[in-house]
This record gives C-alpha cells, structure tokens and sequence, in this order.
C-alpha cells in the first residue's frame, strides 16, 4: 500500500471515531447503570461530575475515558499524547485497544484486562468482561465485527474477522474463530451454539 493511500485509510478510520464528548457521556451512562447506580445526568455540570466520580472509583471507565482521549487527540493529529494516553490506560486497568479499533459510544467494559486490536469495529451496548481478547488471524487486519447488546463473558477470545450479531452472548473462556448469529449464546473451544433441550413427550 502506498504511503497516500495508507494516509487516506487512517484519516477515513479515524473520522468514524465517535466525538469525545458523546462518547463519554455514553459510556458514563452505561458504566452507571450496571453498577446501580444514577445513570440519568440532569445538567453538563452534573454528567461531569458523575464522569469525574466514575473516574475515581472505576480503574476500567478511567482507561476507557483515557482510550477515547487517544482516539480524540489521534483524529486531531496531535502527536505524542495519544501514545501517553495510551500507556496509562494499560497501566491503570491493563485496557489495550488499538489505534485501528472503533469503539462506538455506550459500551461497558467490566474490570479491565481487555486486548482490542486491528480493523475491529464494536458496537453500542456490547458489555466486555475481563481477560476477553479481541485478536486477529496471523497476516490478516481485520478483527472482529461486534453489533450492538453483545455480551463477552470472562477470557473469552474473538480472533480472526468474525461478525457477533446482534443480541449474542459469548460464554466465559470461548474461544470464537466463525461468525456468531444474532440472539445466539456460544460457547467452549472451538466456541459453538448451546443447544436447548428439545421439549419431553408426555
């Protein structure tokens, strides 16, 4: 790939990031509302304050508030800090999401210990549980493609440019390398659909 089209593929990923303002709002509303906590912001002022106060109190929103920060400044071509940025949010919660991933706003990410990387696109309402990796096939780009209120229990792994459909649910420790269909639960290594017990004849 030349050098300009490499230029013009980073400026058209990075204009499909979500602004840094309705990100965060959005995910400081989710983060909330799994925690129990008062998820409706009644001012600027208040959303803020509730952000600044989920910051404190959950080592994963500060390392997602400091990756859409990276992604932010990345979209304005700053240099330096979004690798700053970066590198503190897997310090604080061991978060690693890489340049090319695309996080829409309201997705809630547990405890940390998340990996995300190359050409990965996740929607909103997907809950990621820890130790989960986002990962790619050895010489191939593309990453997962997750669609909105996606559920990926604990140490799962997503490798390769599989599609998760809306709805599904990954089982902790699935190992996903087929596209998962929407509304499915999969799980085990290879991950596969979870049969329901067909109905006793009485």
């Amino acid at each position: 790939m030349s050098d300009a089209r490499q230029r013009e593929m980073w400026r058209a990923l990075r204009a499909r990031h979500p602004g840094l303002r309705e990100a965060l709002l959005a995910d400081a509303r989710v983060t909330a509302r799994y925690r129990g906590e008062r998820s409706a912001f009644h001012s600027r002022p208040d959303a803020a304050l509730q952000m600044l106060r989920l910051a404190l109190v959950s080592d994963a929103f500060l390392a997602q508030a400091l990756y859409r920060l990276k992604a932010a400044l990345q979209a304005r071509g700053v240099p330096v800090l979004p690798r700053i940025a970066h590198r503190l949010a897997m310090i604080c919660a061991q978060l690693s999401i890489g340049d090319p991933v695309v996080v829409h706003p309201g997705v809630y990410i547990v405890h940390g210990q998340v990996v995300a990387d190359g050409l990965v696109e996740i929607h909103s309402g997907v809950t990621i549980a820890p130790f989960v990796t986002i990962g790619l096939r050895a010489g191939d780009v593309r990453g997962a493609t997750i669609e909105a209120d996606v559920s990926i229990g604990t140490g799962a792994k997503l490798i390769g440019g599989v599609r998760i459909g809306a709805g599904a649910r990954i089982g902790a420790n699935a190992v996903v390398v087929d596209d998962v269909a929407p509304g499915t639960t999969v799980v085990g290594a290879p991950a596969r659909p979870v049969r329901r017990p067909s109905p006793q004849a009485d």
